[in-house]
């Protein structure tokens, strides 16, 4: 196996500007992901205007965002261990067993703990994703347009995973990030559509109006909204390093925890939310053997949190080597390169291996900088949950329209990002989730692109689309990804019935 993108990579990633960026970035991660809700989609969506405007080359901002991303996931555990409220989605099972042990007086203990999980989950996954990438890019000789057209639509197959208890939610959100996604000038037609004659649309919805005003701008709506909300944070830490018998008692969950997260991040549409998930009930059925789980067991705090890291690396192999997102945030990653004129995919480690090869060498440096970061300063994060409304929301908006005017220098441009925030608050209050749109918007442009490509290619015979093995492969992943999900679903509501007659019986 060739290794060579890999010590390049290393040679991007240990420059001291890179260093430096990524400490950064890992530091601001790391904060944004303490703070309830907010989590990496927020994060990398404010810092990337930024990262733009400030002329940074494509590996430097990559590596921004990866460490943004990965610093995010470690400080989730914070506010899940520290106040019960999950920093993100990924960071709910953290807290079944997290904020037991600070109600022990053992706070200081689970976070060191769960940090320690996170880095041995992190450096698992960048092991994963250092062997699979150059395995999955081997097939990048025989991509043609008409692959990636059938790629797209396996990648749009998996999207019922993301939301699976509203797939009529997740299918809508596609279809909306799929129309936004044709507004502006139609490159083969050269004909305006639905930019209802305003000259700003000609070029399309840009990337960053779109990211920034779906998830910061409805974020700050839905803080304001429940600001009410009270929350107690612990502040008596206690003892700030783990035991060695619970380092040892919990090494088993967290490394079966890195293994799950990282098959889970895999699979493009998961995520940590359902890896940990996973995780946290596989060790609970393993380890759980006294009752312990969900009472303050240290295996229970240990295998999430694993998994969490693990997924966020696992989630770049199939966006750097098929350019499909493995999860929101990288569908926001994926965007990021689409700025600098790189297209994702297949030949993306051929033809940039430094790009790929600097995201997974800083993947390795940033664990350790995380580390190093979360054990002796998670006083100081921990204050961060503190911060109150009236300095968290002015904030994130300030940094969304200067993020957004320094990019486009367009005051059309933030009124159509607040617009955008408007109907994203309103999409997220009605229970949709973003992601599905932010993958319908980045995947549509490269699915018609390539549609138009391969019917060029055979004179509008369809059948160019089933004329390959990977073509053929890929129609069939699609349809069993697609198929499974409503099967599954179905035998489970025939078990829960079977069981409901059985007790009825049984009581009667």
């Amino acid at each position: 196996m060739n290794f060579d993108y890999l010590w390049q990579g290393f040679a991007v990633a240990l420059t001291w500007q890179n260093l430096i960026i990524g400490l950064v970035g890992c530091f601001i991660g790391t904060m944004v992901g303490a703070l309830p809700a907010i989590g990496p989609i927020n994060g990398i969506a404010l810092l990337l205007p930024i990262a733009y405007t400030m002329g940074l080359p494509a590996e430097s901002t990559m590596i921004l965002l990866a460490a943004i991303y990965c610093g995010a996931e470690y400080g989730g555990r914070i506010s899940s261990i520290l106040l019960n409220v999950p920093g993100d989605a990924g960071a709910v099972m953290t807290a079944m067993d997290g904020y037991p042990m600070a109600k022990q007086g053992r706070a200081g203990e689970a976070l060191a703990l769960s940090g320690l999980a996170s880095f041995v989950g992190g450096i698992a996954g960048t092991i994963g994703l250092a062997f699979f990438a150059p395995l999955l890019s081997g097939l990048a000789i025989g991509f043609g347009p008409a692959e990636y057209f059938v790629l797209m639509v396996f990648a749009f197959a998996t999207l019922g995973s993301m939301v699976g208890s509203a797939p009529a939610k997740t299918l809508i959100g596609c279809v909306l990030g799929l129309m936004l996604a044709t507004v502006g000038l139609d490159a083969t037609s050269g004909a305006y559509r639905f930019t209802f004659n305003e000259p700003e649309l000609g070029d399309g919805i840009e990337f960053v109006v779109l990211v920034i005003g779906l998830f910061s701008i409805s974020e700050a709506l839905i803080i304001l909204e429940h600001q009410g909300r009270g929350m107690t944070v612990i502040r008596e830490l206690g003892r700030m390093t783990a035991r060695m018998s619970d380092i040892v008692k919990c090494t088993g969950a967290t490394l079966r925890g890195s293994v799950i997260g990282f098959i889970v991040g895999v699979l493009p549409g998961t995520g940590a939310s359902v890896s940990s998930a996973v995780s946290y009930t596989t060790e609970k059925r393993i380890s759980d053997t006294e009752g312990t789980f969900g009472k303050g067991d240290v295996r229970g705090l240990a295998a999430p949190e694993a998994a969490n890291n693990a997924t966020a690396c696992g989630a770049f192999v199939p966006m750097l080597t098929l350019g499909v997102p493995g999860s929101g945030t990288t569908a926001v990653m994926l965007g990021a390169l689409m700025l600098y004129n790189i297209q994702p995919g297949p030949m993306l480690m051929v033809e940039r291996p430094e790009i790929v090869g600097g995201l997974v060498a800083s993947l390795f440096v940033g664990n350790f900088i995380l580390l190093a970061l979360n054990l002796p300063l998670v006083n100081i994060f921990a204050r961060v949950l503190t911060m109150p409304n009236w300095i968290l929301v002015p904030g994130i908006l300030v940094l969304s329209i200067v993020g957004v005017y320094s990019t486009h220098a367009s005051v059309f441009s933030i009124y159509l990002m607040l617009a955008i925030g408007m109907a994203g608050w309103l999409l997220r209050k009605a229970g949709f989730d973003m992601a599905p749109i932010i993958l319908g918007f980045v995947l549509g442009r490269v699915m018609e692109v390539n549609l138009r490509n391969a019917l060029a290619i055979s004179g509008g015979d369809m059948s160019i689309l089933f004329e390959s093995t990977i073509s053929i492969v890929l129609w069939c992943l699609a349809a069993l990804v697609a198929i499974l999900p409503v099967f599954l679903s179905r035998r489970a509501k025939r078990r829960l019935n079977a069981a409901a007659a059985a007790a009825s019986a049984a009581a009667q």
